[in-house]
């Protein structure tokens, strides 16, 4: 099971520059204006070959200074109980704030691993600057300058240091993953499969304490449920229930193998949604979406379910080859075609091809449409592969990799998708030099 890292500070500190450092993308808006970021970001990274998931616990839109320290002290609260070990980002331009204090008195009571970051370190003097950090009594700290990537390398490794060892899933059981926004459907689409109340379904966002797994044997399928709500109930977290549903989330999808993703028809395809499929498709998992609430949705016409459909697909392309399913975990309507679905999803992604069906089948279409010439240079392509991977990955051989490019590789996907049922399932395609 992946360990998770948190990144947490007051707005505006760099957390957002230093984050995009560690997942080596420009994935998190960064601005100079405090409060930027507006979706919680998440992302894989890894340092000295061991892996971890980063949570970027953003700042907030605009607001009183007030309403931010709440908020502020809302996600760092919720980031202590799900991560394994903590950065705490403060900066050296401003100094130690009230906020910064706020943030250190909550850290100080953790029994887990935090590092105190002191960013914008980018001279001697800011160097000497930084030793006022202390005062906030988290111990040492380390200096480094996100922007350039100074000093990040001795705080990750102490960092990896402490993280604990990733665990494998000993069962070898199918794992599908319930995930969702908060009271999409999530327990009830259980209970109306597992035949039992198993689960205390109730109208209030975030009923579900904890993700529990249930074994599921019925109509010749066996493997295992996960019902990922994960929203706990706590007095200080009255609103932001999504940053949490992150944090629950990104383990139980890491952990599965296939997600089933639960909508609620009448809230649409949001932008919680998009997030959590981004998250399932960026590890590489199963993905089925399945409309809840559909026996809600009022003012039906026959080209309604097409339209939602043509929506969703707008919504998260390029990665369109996605089952698509209209059910009501109330009515039991379609549930079982759910976890059919589910199953073929699974198959597709663990399906190996052959090699020299692959090379029969794909060659002769790059040699009809090869890639494009770059810079006079042409690219020809010999060999095809699939790699020996738990997921679709596969390699072309070429005399220039470095010269195929993206949309040409998206062709290479939609050929490959043409001709052999990987719906549902992420694929990676890599250039390699011949």
């Amino acid at each position: 099971m992946s360990t998770i890292v948190a990144i947490v500070g007051r707005p505006n500190v760099g957390k957002s520059t230093f984050f995009n450092r560690l997942i080596q993308r420009r994935e998190a808006i960064v601005d100079s204006e405090s409060g930027v970021t507006r979706d919680r970001h998440y992302g894989k990274s890894d340092w000295n070959g061991k892996e971890f998931s980063v949570i970027d616990t953003g700042g907030y839109v605009q607001g009183s200074d007030d309403i931010f320290e709440q908020e502020i002290d809302k996600q760092v609260e919720l980031a202590i109980d799900e991560a394994d070990a903590l950065i705490f980002m403060v900066d050296v331009e401003t100094g130690v704030t009230g906020m910064d204090e706020d943030v250190a008195k909550l850290l100080r009571r953790v029994n887990k691993p935090v590092f105190l970051a002191v960013n914008k370190v980018d001279n001697p003097k800011r160097a000497e600057d930084a030793v006022e950090f202390y005062s906030l009594g988290l111990g040492e700290y380390y200096n480094l300058s996100s922007i350039n990537g100074s000093g990040t390398g001795e705080l990750l490794d102490a960092l990896v240091e402490v993280l604990p060892e990733n665990q494998e899933d000993e069962s070898e059981l199918p794992r599908f993953a319930v995930v969702g926004r908060p009271n999409a459907g999530k327990s009830s689409f259980i209970n109306a499969l597992i035949g039992e109340d198993r689960y205390i379904v109730t109208d209030i966002a975030g009923t579900t304490r904890d993700s529990i797994d249930t074994k599921y044997n019925r109509f010749g399928f066996e493997f295992n449920l996960v019902d990922t709500a994960g929203i706990r109930r706590k007095a200080k977290v009255k609103e932001d229930l999504e940053f949490y549903s992150v944090m629950r989330s990104v383990r139980a999808i890491e952990h599965s193998d296939v997600c089933l993703l639960i909508l609620d028809a009448t809230r649409g395809f949001d932008g919680q949604v998009a997030n959590i499929f981004w998250l399932a498709q960026r590890n590489n998992k199963g993905i089925v979406i399945l409309v809840n609430k559909w026996d809600l949705v009022e003012d039906k016409e026959t080209n309604t379910m097409k339209h939602f459909t043509e929506k969703i697909r707008k919504t998260i392309e390029p990665f369109t080859d996605v089952p698509i399913l209209f059910i009501s975990a109330l009515t039991k309507q379609r549930i079982y075609k759910a976890i059919e679905t589910a199953v073929d999803v699974y198959k597709n992604r663990s399906s190996k091809i052959a090699t020299r069906k692959f090379n029969d089948i794909m060659l002769p279409i790059i040699e009809n449409y090869p890639p494009p010439a770059y810079k006079g240079k042409y690219v020809k392509i010999k060999f095809c592969t699939q790699l020996p991977t738990p997921y679709p990955q596969f390699a072309f051989f070429c005399n220039l990799p470095q010269y195929v490019r993206d949309p040409y590789k998206r062709f290479l996907e939609n050929k490959l998708r043409e001709n052999f049922d990987f719906s549902g399932v992420p694929i990676t395609i890599f250039m390699r030099k011949k």
